[in-house]
């Protein structure tokens, strides 16, 4: 039996999850959680085959979540089930520690593949994530970018102003105004305006 942790901060999300594994003969859900801190205290406290985790949640999430998780269990195996594209995340999900990466428009049967995949020791990724590696390995200018700007610059290019992206990722509004300068810089870019034209024209968003 495949243990399955499912972590994201969205009730209904995790009851359709839970129902869907629920039919399996393979699958068990073993732990919940609605948040990283609360996923990392489970995952401290018990053994499980797979951790489905979503990237956007308040406090500890994504990049940092993974991280964090395999810091504490090596063999874990993580699949990241996202609202985000494939192209904007799963290169840095992967090189983080995940094994997976799956959007949530995806099907169920596709879930449930990628999750026996995954525990079996393989890694599932879809073209759109095999296209963002590719984009890595060429070295486009949003690559350079560390984790942490790379989550200011999507929030940046969703309208969120400094004091808005300060609360949603716990930093100080002078911290977000430092990023913002290293990620214009880095991208080549002078003003939000451009930064979003630069984001669209690479599928970041």
């Amino acid at each position: 039996m495949i243990r399955v942790l499912l972590v994201d901060d969205h009730s209904i999300v995790r009851d359709g999850l839970k129902r869907i594994l629920a039919a399996t003969t393979d699958l068990q859900v073993a732990g919940e959680a609605a948040s990283g801190e609360a996923a990392l205290a489970l995952v401290k406290a018990n053994d499980y085959d797979v951790a489905m985790i979503d990237m956007s949640m308040p406090g500890l999430s994504g990049i940092d979540l993974i991280k964090r998780l395999k810091l504490e269990k090596p063999k874990l195996r993580i699949l990241v089930l996202s609202m985000h594209g494939e192209q904007q995340y799963a290169a840095r999900a992967l090189k983080a520690g995940a094994a997976g990466y799956l959007n949530k428009d995806s099907a169920a049967e596709l879930m449930l593949g990628a999750l026996r995949k995954i525990a079996g020791g393989g890694v599932h990724i879809g073209e759109a994530a095999a296209a963002s590696l590719l984009q890595a390995r060429e070295g486009l200018p949003h690559e350079a970018l560390s984790d942490r700007e790379f989550e200011v610059l999507r929030l940046l290019v969703e309208g969120l102003g400094p004091t808005e992206i300060g609360e949603r990722l716990h930093l100080s509004v002078k911290t977000v105004s430092t990023h913002k300068t290293r990620i214009l810089e880095k991208l080549n870019v002078k003003s939000t305006a451009e930064l979003v034209r630069y984001a669209l024209e690479n599928r970041l968003v």
